[in-house]
């Protein structure tokens, strides 16, 4: 634990144990939507599956080191991951991103992947909101999720139609804003 750390986060005004849940909840939702990202992903198939896997794959494994990014922070603010997997995955920020009823719809898939990172952004944005100017670790560290998050929504969104967005997909390189707190 970093008790200065945790000391000076409370002398800031923020609710540390509300921080630390809000921590754990999107902790838990970065690695359940690891888990069921990978699911969409191996059911994307076909000519119009197989144009939006790569971009799944990049999310998928953005979201594994959102996870890994996140658990030194709340460790170090004094907070512990559930013991049991089932109370982690059900204390979820997000609802699952299971698959949709016919796994073959790949615009119903697009659908659950642009929810996930909708979701995502919701909850990246309200820990920004609470930590900004009071708890600069965690502020920087939400903030970048967030970057990729909103790139996430952005790529999906596009495969559904609705506006171009700018964003690019990343070609060898993954985190580019999370990268930092992996190291």
């Amino acid at each position: 634990m970093a008790k200065v750390a945790q000391e000076m986060v409370k002398k800031a005004g923020v609710n540390l144990d509300e921080l630390v849940e809000l921590l754990v909840a999107n902790a838990a939702a970065e690695l359940t939507t690891y888990y069921y990202y990978t699911i969409l992903r191996v059911n994307l198939i076909g000519m119009a599956g197989e144009t939006i896997k790569e971009i799944a794959e990049t999310a998928r494994i953005e979201d594994r080191n959102h996870f890994e990014a996140l658990v030194p922070r709340i460790y170090e603010l004094g907070g512990k991951l559930p013991e049991s997997m089932v109370d982690f995955h059900n204390c979820s920020a997000c609802p699952p991103a299971g698959l949709p009823q016919d796994p073959t719809d790949v615009k119903a898939t697009l659908k659950v992947l642009v929810e996930a990172e909708r979701c995502a952004v919701r909850g990246y944005t309200h820990i920004c909101n609470l930590t900004t100017g009071k708890d600069h670790r965690t502020y920087d560290l939400a903030l970048a999720i967030l970057n990729e998050e909103i790139e996430h929504e952005s790529w999906f969104s596009e495969f559904l139609g609705e506006g171009p967005s700018g964003h690019f997909l990343r070609r060898g390189e993954t985190s580019p804003f999370v990268s930092k707190f992996l190291k």
